[in-house]
């Protein structure tokens, strides 16, 4: 039952799954090298959502009851226990929905009055939602560069670009990895900083049992169908500690307003849906299973990869990753033959990120390029394949992956 994969580069209606055959294009890479590719068939996507009877019938009661949205400031009855449910699964104090991890974004920049004049460090070696957040706001993003290997932000870099200017420091956990959090908030701490955490990818990952998404003023989410739950299409949470900010991105998500036309700072429509919180939290319940099963599968194909010529994930100790990305590492031309090579055979293998936010064109102009080559990011972005081990991926296919790896890259000598 083979389906049609678009390319990364395209963006893609993504439907709920029919099991474990449908699909979820990640739209966030792009073909590993020459023109866009044409759709491939592929068995095995890079990741796909899991829904199922209890997702169905969370959005069904809620289209019964007619109640499908809320412009209170606290939100509607599903959004508000999807927060109380994100905020206890996370650790964190207090949860805010919104619809979209990008969004998440917006209404904590906002919350913490980050605009024009400021500055704010963020990587390029990751999704473009989170420059793009920066900018919405009226802010300047700075691209630093990342940790070779880990593929998270460098703390020496976040150290060496802070000007009086900088207000925030984004730090991503990319792939499930959780970034060096310690040192990037001492960093932002010694210059008065604020640290959003672009947790987007990092849903379930923990350090030393803490939960990526909690280490800074605000932890940011998303729900997007590819991740490791969903909430139905769009959507997306933050997560704080301090009820003041919680408040202050509360508004954020409803036009700025406390109540009805009091608007008190800048915001935008950011709310969840009701049926999207109705289907989130039908998910929160199933991600312990999914997470088991994304380890166990990650755990696996290391092991079949083992001796073989690339590089593999190694989490740091202490660090229980949520594998949202197997991601592996070869030389480019390797890298670019490998993924041929896997997705002729229907396992969806997808280089994220072939082109690194700082050389697309918004931001490749002269008042944005960065003043250095980010050495780490470019080499990264020549380097990575991201192979599937989700949920719906089989021992089966975890070795056919195996079998096209080494096929291709050898043994290490």
């Amino acid at each position: 039952n083979m389906r049609t994969c678009p390319p990364p580069s395209s963006e893609a209606d993504v439907r709920l799954p029919d099991r474990r055959t449908a699909e979820a294009a990640d739209i966030s890479s792009r073909p590993v090298s020459g023109a866009p590719a044409p759709p491939v068939p592929v068995k095995v996507p890079p990741n796909a959502p899991l829904t199922g009877r209890e997702e169905i019938s969370a959005a069904s009661a809620v289209l019964r009851s007619g109640s499908l949205t809320s412009a209170s400031h606290e939100g509607g009855g599903q959004v508000r226990m999807f927060e109380s449910e994100a905020a206890s699964y996370t650790g964190a104090r207090l949860a805010v929905a919104v619809n979209s991890g990008t969004a998440a974004l917006q209404a904590a920049l906002l919350a913490l009055g980050i605009g024009r004049g400021d500055e704010v460090l963020v990587p390029s070696f990751t999704f473009a939602a989170t420059a793009n957040a920066v900018v919405s706001v009226g802010a300047r993003p700075v691209f630093v560069d990342i940790l070779g290997g880990s593929y998270t932000m460098d703390p020496a870099e976040v150290e060496e670009r802070m000007t009086p200017r900088t207000k925030a420091v984004v730090p991503v956990h990319l792939y499930g990895g959780v970034a060096r959090m310690e040192e990037i908030a001492e960093a932002a701490k010694r210059r008065g900083a604020h640290v959003i955490e672009d947790a987007a990818q990092a849903l379930g990952s923990t350090l030393d049992g803490r939960h990526a998404g909690t280490f800074g003023a605000v932890g940011c989410f998303s729900l997007y169908p590819a991740k490791v739950i969903t909430s139905g299409g769009e959507g997306g949470f933050a997560v704080t500690d301090r009820p003041r900010l919680r408040d202050r991105m509360r508004m954020a998500r409803n036009h700025g307003m406390l109540r009805g036309g009091d608007v008190r700072m800048p915001g935008l429509n950011l709310r969840m849906p009701e049926m999207a919180a109705a289907i989130g939290r039908a998910q929160l319940a199933k991600l312990p299973r999914f997470l088991r099963a994304r380890r166990r599968n990650a755990g696996a194909l290391s092991e079949l990869l083992k001796g073989m010529d690339v590089r593999l994930p190694s989490p740091r100790s202490g660090e229980d990753v949520n594998w949202y990305l197997y991601t592996v590492s070869a030389g480019g031309r390797r890298r670019d033959a490998l993924a041929r090579k896997l997705n002729a055979a229907g396992i969806g293998a997808a280089a994220y990120y072939s082109v690194p936010v700082h050389r697309m064109p918004l931001y490749d102009t002269a008042s944005r390029r960065p003043a250095r080559p980010l050495t780490e990011t470019l080499r990264a972005a020549r380097e990575v394949l991201s192979l599937p081990v989700h949920p719906g991926v089989t021992a089966d296919d975890l070795r056919k992956t195996a079998r096209i790896v080494g096929s291709v890259v050898g043994r290490r000598r």
